[in-house]
């Protein structure tokens, strides 16, 4: 489970407070400029130095908030696909695989990631000639292979056109529900919203 309590974030936030349960996708809603990147940078622990946070973020029954990034254990998917141009497909989904895996087995990991995400014999190809959708998928599989303990999606499917961001909708929330963790949704569309999730606004914390 995923436990925000009692964090203000002057002067944009103040006093909020909720939780995630494992497999559960909640969307946080609000207008443009009403802290919602600003909040996922506090939680990830990137929160920029123009801003200060008095709160608590529990993850599992353990406390984060004052944990550094690399151990907080959550992964977070932009809107913008940011892939390491210099790499191939399957190297900058090597980058995200956990120590633990090592060997052979970590190429093997890549190829099952990239078949299940219909990219199979994507792996030594240059991101340059990827779709946007391509892109996508490829973003999601980086950030489902750290193993995360929860996972943060910030307008993921803000820059997809309307058929092609349907289709991956579906694919994002079938892929982070089969991996049993919790879910932070922000978006500005009601579509993007899973069916029969429960729905934050944000302006309730202003």
């Amino acid at each position: 489970m995923l436990r925000v309590n009692s964090l203000s974030l002057p002067p944009l936030l103040r006093e909020v407070s909720f939780s995630v349960q494992a497999g559960e996708i909640v969307t946080l809603m609000g207008p443009s400029g009403s802290g919602k990147s600003t909040l996922f940078a506090w939680m990830v622990g990137a929160l920029s130095p123009d801003f200060h946070a008095h709160g608590e973020l529990w993850l599992n029954e353990r406390r984060c908030d004052a944990l550094p990034i690399e151990k907080r254990g959550i992964g977070i998917l932009f809107q913008d696909a940011l892939l390491f141009e210099a790499f191939s497909v399957g190297q900058n989904l090597m980058l995200a695989l956990p120590d633990t895996i090592t060997g052979p087995a970590r190429r093997e990991h890549v190829e099952q990631a990239l078949a299940s995400a219909g990219l199979a014999g994507f792996y030594s190809q240059d991101p340059a000639t990827l779709s946007g959708g391509e892109r996508a998928r490829v973003s999601l599989l980086r950030a489902l292979l750290a193993q995360p303990e929860a996972l943060l999606l910030d307008e993921p499917f803000s820059r997809l056109d309307k058929a092609l961001r349907e289709t991956f909708r579906k694919w994002v929330f079938a892929q982070v529900r089969g991996f049993g963790i919790p879910v932070v949704l922000v978006t500005h569309d009601d579509e993007d919203i899973p069916d029969g999730g429960r729905i934050i606004q944000i302006t309730d914390w202003q």
